[in-house]
């Protein structure tokens, strides 16, 4: 570290970048800015000047605030804590939520086209507003938290972490979360011996508490009419109203005319089977598809959750060994079902990647439905789709985390 770490700065906030940074320049050098909304002059505090080229820092008081400014929803990630005891998990909690959704599109906007290389034209032509989900503007964006991870520390007390550290910090409350959840939450409780605590709200049931590490238990969430089942521990999408939201982004993404029930269907990190589900619905009772996932415990699931369709099954492995594997072995007939097919793609934060992406183009399937949590990782895995002759036609960005920077993008890809 060097002379400034620790140090405050006075800095006029002029952009925004992927993370939910501010971003400034001070003394010729980019700074990143967190608390900071671009058109403020703030003071910050250095807590990073070991790069050449930039620096980090968190706003620490404002200067001159920007109109888009507000009380933050949950005073422990606030202004008024200090930088290094703020909680994380809401570090947009400081800006009016239709700004939030603005600065969102402008991230996903700006990573569209740089590390995507689309023209302005196209992504004008493709990106329209981050849309809110239902009952969000209604409630200032809080209480739509259906998971929540809490940490214990070598004291035992419960918590989030600080946003830059491992630090357990107690808070009296957990805004973003539902109502459930705060009720059972043991936010002024001591508990030795463990290290988590996971909190839960399904839709269907009661809300129940996972102290460490207990057996997992089969839960049901209802999307629609439709049942779901998984492990109270496994992966489902956090805010109460997104599984239903993708679902139905998911089938406005699928080009009727692309779509093929006899084609060699995939949805790859396929979960339980949410975004299978959303196809074979499009497709009917003969869809055939096959959902791809890591985790046994979610494969089973999903098997059980795609009963209804015949050729729906469920295959248990990592998505690029299971896709090299399976191109591998590929007939001219079943070469000839995968350029007819429907593939989707909901890949962790980090997005697929140059393989898996290489790969899946490489077969030539009609169309590619990728859902993104990351706008940077979509963007440089839509320029790799772009290489083997694939462009986006069909984008919706959706405010899956309210008060928070992240957005969660579908994009459909077809040939040229």
């Amino acid at each position: 570290m060097g002379e400034w770490m620790g140090r405050d700065i006075d800095a006029d906030v002029t952009g925004i970048a992927h993370g939910g940074f501010g971003v400034a320049r001070v003394d010729g050098r980019v700074v990143f800015i967190a608390d900071a909304i671009p058109g403020e002059r703030v003071r910050a505090r250095v807590n990073d000047d070991s790069k050449k080229n930039f620096w980090r820092a968190d706003a620490v008081e404002i200067l001159e605030a920007s109109p888009h400014r507000i009380p933050h929803v949950w005073h422990a990630a606030s202004l008024e804590v200090d930088p290094d005891k703020r909680a994380g998990g809401a570090d947009f909690g400081h800006i009016a939520l239709a700004h939030q959704r603005q600065l969102k599109r402008d991230v996903l906007a700006d990573s569209l086209a740089r590390f995507g290389k689309l023209s302005q034209d196209t992504i004008e032509s493709l990106l329209g507003d981050v849309e809110a989900l239902p009952g969000d503007d209604e409630s200032n964006g809080l209480g739509w938290r259906s998971r929540v991870r809490l940490h214990v520390d070598d004291r035992g007390r419960i918590g989030p972490r600080a946003r830059r550290s491992h630090s357990v910090i107690q808070v009296p409350d957990l805004p973003l979360a539902s109502a459930g959840i705060n009720e059972i939450a043991p936010l002024d409780q001591y508990i030795q011996g463990i290290e988590t605590v996971d909190i839960l709200s399904p839709s269907v049931g009661d809300p129940r508490m996972i102290v460490g590490e207990q057996k997992p238990m089969v839960i049901r969430e209802m999307v629609g009419d439709r049942e779901f089942r998984l492990d109270d521990q496994g992966f489902w999408q956090v805010h109460r109203e997104a599984p239903m939201a993708l679902t139905r982004a998911v089938q406005d993404a699928i080009l009727p005319g692309k779509l093929d029930p006899a084609g060699h269907n995939l949805d790859l990190y396929g979960g339980v089977g949410l975004l299978a589900a959303a196809l074979a619905e499009v497709g009917g009772k003969s869809t055939r598809i096959t959902s791809v996932e890591f985790s046994p415990r979610a494969t089973d699931h999903a098997s059980e959750n795609l009963a209804d369709w015949l050729g729906a099954t469920a295959a248990t492995e990592k998505v690029d060994k299971w896709l090299r594997g399976f191109l591998a072995t590929q007939t001219a007939g079943d070469r000839e079902r995968l350029r007819q097919a429907t593939i989707i793609l909901d890949p962790p934060r980090a997005g697929a990647g140059r393989d898996v992406m290489d790969m899946v183009t490489g077969a030539q399937p009609a169309q590619v439905i990728y859902v993104a949590c990351d706008p940077v990782a979509l963007s440089r895995d839509i320029a790799y789709a772009a290489e083997a002759g694939y462009r986006p036609v069909f984008l919706r960005a959706l405010d899956m985390f309210p008060h928070t920077h992240h957005v969660e993008t579908v994009v459909t890809l077809v040939r040229d």
